[in-house]
């Protein structure tokens, strides 16, 4: 594994590292899609998203105010996620072609950059991680520049959705939740037992008297 590579991993926020036998482009997809599967899978039920028993007034000071919109945000970041997405389409319904293109763009995004773990072998060349992101962003930029018509109602929406999933951040007590096992030890506030020694078997001998 090449340090540019491990050190853009890194700021990709990916704990996963590249393998050191390239494969195909279609395997590298197809194991993409099961790591965005995976980090999907991990949303909370909508239920507890839109639960009105943990709704709460603001907290008065700036500081308990950034400390519930973070809680939240890395309780329902997959919620918030779908939630942005789901506003941008809804944005583009009125116009199919900006919708499939606005999706095919991001799903480039997610499996080729975000979700990717393994080289991308092109024409039996390795494609940089540089290399790839700016052909991301020529593709996106170009993109933009044919959806202009689209664009504005894009941004407005992504808008609205990002301010709707502040606004749920701020509003949401985060005591009013159950946590899980995982989250209550990322949060310290319990502990991981440790293993219980196994059971040791004690032998009787007996002895004759002679």
């Amino acid at each position: 594994m090449r340090p540019s590579e491990s050190q853009s991993q890194s700021e990709r926020g990916s704990t996963a590292t590249y393998t050191t036998i390239p494969i195909s482009p279609g395997d590298v997809i197809s194991r993409s899609f099961q790591n965005l599967s995976a980090a999907a899978s991990r949303r909370r039920p909508w239920p507890e998203f839109v639960a009105s028993s943990a709704l709460d007034r603001p907290p008065r000071s700036l500081s308990h105010a950034l400390d519930r919109i973070r809680t939240n945000a890395k309780r329902f970041r997959v919620n918030y996620a779908i939630l942005v997405c789901g506003c941008a389409a809804v944005s583009l319904v009125g116009t199919p072609f900006s919708l499939v293109v606005t999706a095919a763009v991001v799903a480039l995004w997610l499996l080729l950059y975000w979700f990717r773990e393994d080289p991308l072998v092109v024409w039996g060349h390795q494609l940089g991680d540089r290399a790839l992101l700016l052909s991301l962003l020529l593709l996106s930029i170009a993109a933009l520049t044919c959806l202009t018509n689209a664009a504005s109602s894009l941004l407005m929406a992504a808008g609205v959705g990002i301010t709707l999933c502040a606004l749920h951040s701020l509003l949401m007590n985060p005591d009013a939740f159950f946590l899980d096992e995982d989250e209550a030890a990322s949060a310290n506030l319990i502990h991981p037992q440790p293993p219980h020694p196994p059971p040791t078997s004690t032998s009787t001998s007996t002895s004759t008297s002679t």
